[in-house]
């Protein structure tokens, strides 16, 4: 029961005003583009990142979490 330790939800910053928003995470899929609710800045992730929430977010995606689950 792995998935148990599965945090769905992340504090992700704009880089651009720093608005911050609690969001719960997509379990299944990375997310690609979100729109901050501060300035409307469309954020797409960092080279090297797989989604916004690796890059902007304080908790790194689902998928990603599971992924370094399966590593320890």
């Amino acid at each position: 029961m792995r998935d148990a330790s599965v945090i769905l939800s992340s504090t992700i910053t704009c880089p651009i005003c720093r608005f911050a928003a609690t969001e719960i995470m997509p379990t299944d899929a990375c997310q690609h583009f979100y729109d901050c609710k501060g300035c409307g800045a469309i954020l797409r992730p960092k080279p090297g990142d797989c989604c916004v929430f690796c890059s902007y977010g304080t908790v790194p995606c689902p998928p990603v979490q599971m992924q370094e689950g399966q590593r320890r």
